[in-house]
């Protein structure tokens, strides 16, 4: 019993250290867009090209690990296609046209009360209640994310963009979910590569009805007072952002659940800011930085309060032999 307990810890750990690397990833995209939108590129281009790159990148490696098995591609076709539908192409596409509408830090913060709602989701799905320490690192998580943002200041909430947020906010529940249910049959490399290039094949269906705007632009887009060729930020968004991203992403949401997986993502936000300060000489203030303390602390108190998930029955014969 002590031997699948260790094993409980450290599928735990690795989980946290892919969680933290993926949210870390992400956080790098918004400053890296911000670059080629102020160059001249629309948000439909940015994100079509983020996914497509990352879909080249990762599909090798799914490739390599459906070897021998590539039906369950038609298996699974139906969790692929909403899984590019919605939580990659879905919940970019709302995000982009919710900041168009209304201040990003309020967008932001809307979207990312999708752990909040992942824990409602799973309580009222699967009967599985919150307990009060996950409670407590909502509600100082929560707190964090409004320092870090800068809110208290105000913001211009416009309703439609409001809307969009929610969409989105609804697209990342949706990744968390479906990509903590293990699949032994689907490696998550696969689901990844899968899931981009659908998003990607959506997105261009898109812009080529004329729903999404497709402009772009060779410009050099400017960061820190520096210019650098607009292709070195494109593979910086699809290999970075998209490819590593989602895979150790869906890794991490396996071996920590939807739950705790969804927490530690709030982790994007403080990377964020970290990483337009590096880029686009916005410095944080005392605020934000106590904000990102906070938010470390809500992730630690949310796993604090984590139950570990009943052994299998295959996990308790093992126990039970040794």
């Amino acid at each position: 019993m002590e031997s699948v307990t260790n094993d409980r810890r450290a599928d735990l750990g690795v989980g946290l250290l892919f969680a933290i690397a993926s949210a870390a990833a992400f956080g790098l995209s918004g400053p890296l867009a911000r670059g080629l939108l102020d160059a001249g590129w629309s948000a439909g281009a940015v994100v079509l090209a983020r996914l497509l790159i990352g879909a080249l990148v990762v599909t090798p490696f799914a490739l390599r690990a459906l070897r021998g098995r590539m039906d369950a591609l038609r298996r699974n076709a139906g969790l692929i296609l909403i899984f590019g539908a919605v939580p990659v192409a879905g919940t970019q596409f709302a995000y982009f046209s919710a900041v168009q509408r209304m201040d990003v830090g309020p967008a932001l913060l809307i979207e990312y009360t999708a752990p909040a709602a992942v824990v409602l989701w799973l309580w009222l799905r699967h009967g599985e209640r919150p307990g009060p320490l996950t409670v407590a690192g909502a509600g100082i998580a929560a707190l964090g994310l409004v320092l870090v943002l800068d809110l208290l200041s105000g913001a211009d909430l416009a309703p439609a963009g409001v809307a969009w947020a929610l969409l989105a906010m609804a697209g990342v529940v949706s990744y968390f979910v479906l990509a903590a249910k293990p699949r032994e049959d689907l490696p998550p490399v696969a689901l990844a590569g899968a899931g981009l290039l659908t998003g990607a094949v959506m997105l261009a269906a898109l812009g080529a009805i004329g729903l999404l705007p497709m402009d772009a632009t060779t410009a050099a887009p400017e960061y820190a007072g520096a210019t650098v060729p607009y292709w070195l930020s494109l593979a910086g968004l699809g290999v970075v952002t998209a490819g590593f991203s989602y895979c150790t992403g869906i890794v991490a949401s396996v071996r920590l659940g939807s739950r705790l997986a969804s927490f530690v993502a709030l982790l994007e936000v403080v990377a964020g800011v970290v990483f337009a300060w590096l880029l686009l000489d916005q410095i944080p203030g005392a605020l934000q930085l106590a904000g990102g303390a906070l938010i470390l602390a809500g992730v630690i108190v949310v796993k604090l309060g984590e139950r570990p998930p009943a052994p299998r029955p295959h996990t308790r014969l093992a126990a039970a032999e040794a």
